[in-house]
């Protein structure tokens, strides 16, 4: 595997950064994942601008444009033959002195790697199930609208749901309302309306998520932004997960109990998988 480390293609065992990294010491760095279909990044722009709004958050010094980055990107998949992956783009701040102070770290490391895309057979989509992770996120937290390097959160939510044989765990708000997945954006079906938790500081504004939304609009389907907690999930018309890496997924079960299944999952899905078609070039 050949992988970008600060301008150069290295193979992956040649790929080192130092230890006094400051991603290393303390998770003070940013990523992203994109979903590459036929050699193109899907949704590149939006990933950028949630990106820039970390690099924003975090003060962190950044060597390439949005162009560079993606042209680099584009000769990372041709160089390893992986038309159809993830690409993973980490930024870290670098080296710095020991202690918390970001002073002096000033030269960020740059990291380009690609990992295989989960295989999906179209005519058997994806069904996940669900626990209720005990972990809470905390509100007003400014953090959590990134995609930040120290994830310990959603690592200790999906070690949960690991230890219960689930695919995701939900993580809640400190109110006990749902606010998101460990690595995905939270759906259900309410009234025939396409339900999801408001952006009020406790949750990643996913780019599959505002996708999500968007179709909901072209389709005439009914979505809002509010509130739910577990119990109501368990009494809502569906529920699904919305991510990069597997477009959208159905939530088959919640902690052990079967969730409903509706009918509006279908033309979603379908309207998803048709924009990252045509995107892509499969389709005319």
């Amino acid at each position: 595997m050949i992988v970008f480390l600060n301008g150069q293609f290295v193979p992956e065992e040649k790929a080192v950064i130092s230890v006094f990294d400051r991603g290393f010491l303390y998770g003070d760095g940013l990523f992203e994942a994109f979903r590459i279909c036929r050699g193109k990044p899907f949704l590149w722009e939006q990933h950028m601008r949630r990106l820039q709004q970390g690099i924003d958050l975090l003060k962190l010094p950044m060597p390439y444009t949005s162009g560079q980055l993606r042209e680099h990107a584009a000769e990372l998949i041709r160089q390893n033959e992986m038309p159809d992956s993830i690409l993973r783009l980490i930024i870290s701040r670098g080296i710095g002195a020991r202690g918390y102070s970001p002073k002096g770290a000033d030269h960020p490391s740059v990291v380009m790697s690609l990992h295989p895309a989960p295989v999906i057979d179209p005519g058997h989509p994806p069904q996940w199930t669900l626990i209720t992770s005990s972990v809470r996120l905390p509100a007003n937290d400014p953090l959590t609208q990134s995609k930040t390097c120290n994830k310990l959160s959603q690592v200790l939510a999906r070690s949960e749901a690991d230890a219960h044989g689930a695919n995701e765990a939900l993580l809640l708000a400190t109110s006990g309302e749902v606010a998101e997945a460990s690595s995905s954006n939270l759906f259900w079906i309410e009234h025939g309306t396409v339900c999801t938790p408001p952006l009020a500081g406790t949750i990643l504004p996913g780019v599959t998520r505002a996708m999500v939304l968007e179709l909901c609009e072209r389709l005439n389907i009914p979505a809002m932004q509010t509130t739910t907690t577990p119990g109501k999930l368990l009494q809502s018309q569906g529920v699904f997960l919305s991510l990069s890496s597997w477009g959208i997924v159905e939530a088959v079960t919640l902690d052990g109990n079967n969730l409903q299944r509706s009918p509006l999952l279908k033309p979603i899905r379908d309207a998803y998988n048709k924009a990252l078609e045509e995107h892509s070039g499969l389709q005319a």
